[in-house]
């Protein structure tokens, strides 16, 4: 029993032994494996961190981009020259002037007294030949007809006593031409009359030398003039006064029998800034005009006053002396739309 004793005693303190250092190599295992679970964990809380700020830095990077796009879509475009000129977009200085206080008329077109000739037959006979037509642009002493006299024997030219426009022609070619039958009729529309129709007291304002602006009513061009005179009776028809203006007619723009309205001005008054009516646009509800500084435009808003037919007051928002756009303005206001939906896109 006593060498049981002795060999049980050691045997017990080696299981003991034994068992702590089991014990100590399952925690230094556990805490082998702990340790790279919290470094993989505090390289995911660097990612994360690293994550979120590069999200803040991407969208501070779209922020400055979209503020980059918003100076560059401001309602400013540029236009080199050559372009401009070739798509007729004009410019002209801002000035001073005066606003009128209009009076709009009707009126129609006609030929000026003595303008018009009658072209006839100088003795009875067939005509062997007619040379111009209506529409044709003849010259004084040109031939016109050949008639051939059966009373005379004799062939006969007949020439313009005036140049001008062939207004109408008779006769045919074999027919007989009488003695004082007109073959053509001949109108020099060099110049022409306006006659402007008024009514009641409007009439006060009708005077040699009061302005006159004459509007075609299909597209709106128009001419200046002054009213030369004031018929001293009334039309017929209308019940009007008629007061009459020349206009210049060389190159056949105006036509007789046409309708126009004119504005006839009755005052005028200082106004400052003025700009023409064209030069304005509208963009996000507000009138502005285009400022050009070299090949630069510039949507500038401007406050208006009173207007006339053609020019508008300019309280606020431009100056005597700068340019700005005053034919094709819609074209710039164009481009500047296009070039601003494209950068919010």
């Amino acid at each position: 029993m006593k060498n049981v004793a002795k060999i049980a005693a050691p045997t017990l303190l080696l299981g003991a032994v034994l068992m702590l250092a089991a014990c100590g190599g399952s925690k230094d295992a556990a805490e082998e494996k702990t340790a790279p679970a919290k470094e993989a964990s505090a390289e995911g809380d660097d990612h994360g961190a690293e994550g979120e700020a590069g999200h803040e830095e991407g969208e501070a990077g779209h922020g400055e981009e979209a503020g980059g796009h918003a100076e560059e879509g401001a309602e400013k475009t540029t236009i080199p020259q050559e372009e401009a000129d070739k798509s007729g977009v004009k410019v002209a200085k801002v000035s001073e002037g005066a606003i009128k206080n209009e009076l709009e008329v009707q009126g129609v077109l006609t030929p000026m007294e003595g303008g018009v000739a009658q072209v006839t037959a100088r003795y009875p006979g067939v005509v062997r030949a007619l040379r111009a037509n209506v529409g044709d642009t003849v010259r004084q002493g040109q031939a016109l007809a050949v008639v051939h006299s059966n009373l005379s024997l004799t062939t006969y030219t007949i020439t313009a006593p005036i140049s001008g426009v062939v207004l109408s022609r008779q006769g045919s070619v074999g027919g007989v031409a009488a003695e004082g039958q007109p073959l053509f009729e001949i109108g020099d529309l060099s110049k022409v009359w306006v006659d402007l129709h008024v009514f009641g007291a409007d009439a006060q304002y009708l005077r040699p030398g009061v302005a006159v602006t004459v509007s075609r009513l299909y597209d709106n061009v128009s001419a200046t003039t002054t009213i030369e005179r004031v018929l001293p009776s009334t039309s017929t028809a209308s019940q009007s006064l008629v007061a009459r203006a020349a206009l210049p007619n060389e190159d056949g723009f105006w036509r007789p029998g046409t309708a126009v309205k004119a504005q006839i001005t009755m005052s005028t008054s200082d106004a400052g800034v003025v700009i023409p009516q064209s030069a304005i646009q509208s963009m996000d509800g507000k009138d502005v005009v285009f400022v050009r500084d070299g090949d630069t435009y510039t949507a500038r808003p401007v406050k208006l006053g009173d207007r006339d037919s053609t020019q508008v007051a300019v309280l606020e928002g431009v100056k005597a002396g700068e340019d700005i756009v005053v034919t094709q303005s819609y074209l710039v206001k164009a481009d500047i739309e296009k070039s601003g939906a494209t950068h919010a896109h």
